[in-house]
């Protein structure tokens, strides 16, 4: 009898390829539109020196979120189809809950466009300051009841 040869089962094995699909993820376009921001930005170029990075941490693109080894290596990068691809997919906005919701039917459509023609990195702080806009409404509105309350209870 001979010895049965065993398959080889690396195209099969699921967890060899969950291990290697892990290891290889990068940021996704909405956390690297906040490191766009002008205070992540020069947080992010001008690092400490890090001996477990590539190049001590110090050639970093922040637009695709990727360490080099030299200037060289970086400025060949920003030539290549891979970088250019991942500004021009960063030029879009990045979807906000609101548009989530609007898109599953959760949202009031109140004749407003959901979205603003603003894009990239200014959008997300334009919606930072109507936020903080409404925020401060919210609690302008809630003290001036508290007011009105308190001036009724008082003059009764």
């Amino acid at each position: 009898m001979t010895r049965i040869r065993r398959k080889r089962m690396h195209c099969n094995n699921k967890e060899l390829h969950r291990k290697y699909k892990t290891k290889r993820r990068t940021k996704d376009l909405d956390q690297i539109q906040l490191d766009l921001l002008p205070e992540n930005q020069s947080r992010l170029l001008n690092q400490p020196e890090d001996e477990d990075l590539p190049g001590l941490g110090q050639h970093y693109c922040v637009e695709c979120a990727r360490y080099y080894t030299d200037d060289r290596m970086l400025a060949e990068h920003r030539r290549g189809r891979e970088h250019k691809r991942r500004i021009r997919d960063l030029k879009a906005p990045a979807y906000t809950q609101k548009e989530a919701e609007a898109a599953a039917g959760l949202a009031t459509d109140n004749g407003r466009a959901l979205s603003s023609s603003v894009s990239g990195p200014q959008s997300l702080l334009s919606l930072k300051r109507k936020n903080d806009a409404e925020a401060a409404a919210k609690a302008a509105a809630a003290n001036a009841a508290a007011s009105n309350e308190m001036t009724a209870m008082v003059t009764e």
